[in-house]
């Protein structure tokens, strides 16, 4: 029992004075403000993180009595197989790994290259290997022109016959080798970006203006996508171009509506001169024609002329031939035949030479009576 005084430690027994004098915040009368009892601090705390790994504290309510040690192994079996179950799960957690069908892994080992992993579960033993996993057959898009990348990226190109064109394309590309692609590019899509652009720069210089805007897209397109694909290659950057996607090629903004009308005055040209054209075509045509006619008229011309004079020779030479054989008959018939020819078509008067005549024969012109005849049969009839 306590024997008086206000503040309750005037007696009482040995216990009562020790747990009064730990308490905090408990002073005598004329004391100054209590020190921490660090040392019961560091019990506490350590009794404390006893209970949490399993063992067991002394005194009622977490309280250990003075001076006594706590009694049981700080650590027991169980805790250390659970501890140890726990450590290889989380380790095995960090180990395995899943690759899907549209990726591959690169695992290094300390930092350095040591193999590829294929789609399904792969084993890297961390933290000594760890993994990359890297989607490689998905299509990734680098646009250019038309201001994509800032205001000095605006498609701008030279043409090789001195003009400006405005450019705006994509390079459609993928990974085809993981371990190039993370070793050897610090940035993949600027480099896709600065090889493409250079690119076509390149071929655009060598290009005129007219296929560009007109005809050649297609074959700028494919010869673009070779040249960055082997530039690519001799970067070993891992990257495989896909195709190209050339989207626009126009004139400059500040001088499409000129061009325009420069474009339909060209049309209105080309227009013209396939009008001069099918005219010229029309009449070499006519005078081919007219002059192929002509040619065939003086080639049966010839013919005519060559085979009359070949048939007059040929009946010459039977004439011959057969003079030959009898010059006396062959002369009396043929002046008889020339002599039928020269007189058959003129008036004839004959005369008679003989003596005692009168050297006049009256003829009878038998034409000349035929003719009332026959003209007036005709008109009877």
């Amino acid at each position: 029992m306590s024997n008086g005084g206000p503040w309750g430690t005037g007696g009482g027994d040995d216990e009562d004075r020790n747990r009064d004098k730990n308490r905090p915040g408990q002073r005598r009368p004329g004391e100054g403000a209590p020190i921490p009892e660090i040392e019961e601090f560091m019990k506490k705390g350590s009794e404390q993180l006893r209970v949490l790994m399993g063992g067991r504290g002394g005194g009622s309510g977490g309280q250990r009595p003075s001076g006594n040690l706590p009694s049981g192994p700080a650590f027991t079996g169980s805790t250390l197989g659970l501890i140890a179950l726990a450590a290889a799960g989380l380790w095995a957690y960090a180990s395995f790994y899943t690759v899907q069908p549209n990726e591959r892994s690169v695992e290094l080992m300390f930092g350095k290259y040591s193999a590829t992993g294929n789609p399904g579960l792969n084993f890297a033993a961390w933290p000594v290997v760890t993994a990359e996993v890297i989607p490689v057959t998905d299509e990734r898009t680098t646009e250019l022109g038309a201001g994509r990348t800032g205001p000095m990226d605006n498609g701008l190109m030279l043409t090789g016959d001195q003009n400006i064109v405005d450019i705006e394309f994509q390079v459609v590309w993928n990974i085809k080798n993981p371990t190039e692609y993370l070793f050897n590019l610090s940035d993949p899509q600027d480099t896709v970006r600065a090889v493409s652009e250079s690119a076509m720069r390149d071929i655009i210089a060598r290009s005129e203006l007219a296929p560009i805007l007109n005809r050649d897209r297609g074959m700028i397109a494919s010869d673009l996508r070779d040249a960055v694909q082997k530039t690519l290659d001799t970067y070993n950057a891992g990257i495989q171009v896909i195709r190209v996607n050339f989207n626009r090629a126009d004139p400059p903004r500040e001088v499409i509506d000129s061009f325009r009308e420069v474009q339909a005055a060209q049309q209105e040209r080309d227009r013209l001169e396939k009008e001069a054209d099918a005219y010229a075509n029309q009449v070499t045509a006519g005078a081919r024609g007219e002059a192929a006619q002509l040619k065939e008229q003086a080639e049966a011309y010839r013919a005519q002329v060559v085979n009359n004079a070949e048939g007059e020779a040929a009946r010459f030479t039977s004439v011959y031939n057969e003079y030959v054989k009898a010059p006396d008959v062959t002369k009396r018939r043929m002046f008889m035949e020339t002599m039928g020819k020269v007189l058959g078509s003129v008036d004839k008067v004959i005369l008679d030479s003989q003596e005692g005549g009168s050297g006049v024969v009256p003829y009878l012109p038998l034409d000349q009576l035929r003719k009332p005849a026959t003209a007036t049969t005709g008109g009877n009839n």
